[in-house]
């Protein structure tokens, strides 16, 4: 079986990671792993988390198996995390945890073919490097529609919906919830608001990839777009990750949630996606839905947990603002529209040639695509960062 194997192609962002590791430069600087880091540099634990560690550590009874479900506290905590409590999308929502926003993403499509076999994926470009692999391996059939214009940093809103009149009642279409990753770039409320309404017309499903609530403009701003959909579609998919606004990315804490027309028929839905998950994993690992459970479900750590949210959010925006500052009036590109994006990543609309040349000649990692992890900046890196920049733009 194995014995006329080649070696396998390199992973490019774990490549790129070893690269920037065997780098002995002291100016070096990482854009490239999607991680969050804080001020130092560092990737941190949240204190809200070894906190709900220790609790853990005390109170915790038995390693015993739950359920395909997952964590019951778990997932309605992030149920009402994604849809205000008493809402009526949160009365349609059912919620099950999954290893991480990728595994949820993974059993969304399992299941989404099951149910719909002829149906096939909208995804936009750009999009996460991993969708299209995906659903690919899912069995879904991949179409791609207009998203972003990287040479001028905007949302192709017309081009986008001009090709999404092409979906069916079959189809599926994802979106990102917030912080579009890699585009930071995000729909306005009343383009959400077009959006479900061609979705509602079409028959189609929405299904949102939300792996970065709370690290756009905040929690209640962040899930305003899907409130927008729930209010226009009947059911609606959605793919939660707890890996950055909780920091727990080893952990692989996510959750998929089906909203359906009733809760009755959100029920059903759940039952029938259990045999989906018994047959991929089985069921999802406890420790991380455990700490989260109980940092939602305390109101001290609770606010404690969105202060350091609070925190991660505002310095991603600061130093967003201040790159900005520095490229002003360098000539060569305008990097403006990066202060107006969100979360963490963004494309700088750099060739790959000029993406070697940061890496070679100012030793600043950032993928092929030109897509840079801004939270790699720091207050000792940015003015370095954005000389080097402005130097490969004119280039």
């Amino acid at each position: 079986m194995f014995a006329d194997l080649k070696d396998a192609p390199a992973d490019p962002i774990l490549g790129m990671a070893q690269l920037f590791a065997a780098d002995p430069d002291p100016r070096k600087v990482d854009l490239g792993i999607g991680v969050y880091k804080d001020a130092a540099g560092d990737v941190i634990v949240l204190d809200t988390v070894k906190q709900a560690e220790q609790w853990l550590v005390e109170t915790q009874a038995s390693k015993g198996y739950i359920s395909s479900a997952g964590n019951p506290v778990y997932n309605d905590a992030i149920r009402a995390l994604i849809f205000r409590e008493g809402s009526d999308a949160h009365g349609r929502a059912r919620t099950v945890q999954t290893p991480g926003g990728t595994g949820a993403l993974r059993v969304a499509g399992d299941f989404i073919h099951r149910l719909r076999p002829r149906g096939r994926i909208f995804l936009p470009d750009p999009t996460w490097a991993n969708h299209p692999a995906l659903f690919t391996a899912a069995g879904i059939g991949i179409v791609t529609y207009p998203y972003y214009d990287v040479a001028t940093g905007q949302l192709r809103f017309d081009a986008m919906m001009a090709a999404l009149e092409a979906l069916t009642a079959d189809d599926t279409l994802l979106v990102h919830g917030c912080c579009h990753n890699p585009s930071g770039t995000d729909p306005d409320a009343a383009q959400w608001a077009a959006i479900g309404d061609l979705l509602a017309a079409k028959g189609a499903t929405p299904l949102v990839d939300l792996a970065y609530l709370g690290f756009g403009q905040g929690l209640e701003e962040d899930r305003a777009g899907i409130a927008i959909l729930a209010g226009k579609v009947r059911e609606m998919i959605v793919a939660s990750s707890c890996s950055k606004n909780f920091a727990l990315y080893r952990e692989r804490t996510g959750a998929l949630t089906l909203v359906a027309g009733t809760p009755a028929q959100a029920d059903a839905a759940k039952g029938h996606l259990l045999p989906v998950i018994r047959a991929n994993y089985s069921m999802p690992p406890d420790h991380g839905a455990a700490v989260v459970a109980h940092i939602l479900g305390d109101a001290g750590l609770r606010a404690r947990w969105e202060s350091e949210l609070t925190g991660m959010r505002t310095r991603i925006q600061d130093v967003r603002r201040r790159l900005v500052a520095q490229l002003d009036g360098r000539g060569g590109r305008d990097f403006s529209y990066l202060a107006e994006q969100n979360g963490m990543f963004a494309l700088l609309g750099l060739s790959r040639d000029q993406v070697q040349k940061l890496r070679n000649d100012w030793h600043i990692y950032a993928t092929d695509s030109g897509r840079a992890n801004l939270a790699g900046l720091t207050a000792g890196n940015v003015d370095y960062v954005a000389e080097a920049f402005a130097a490969v733009s004119h280039g």
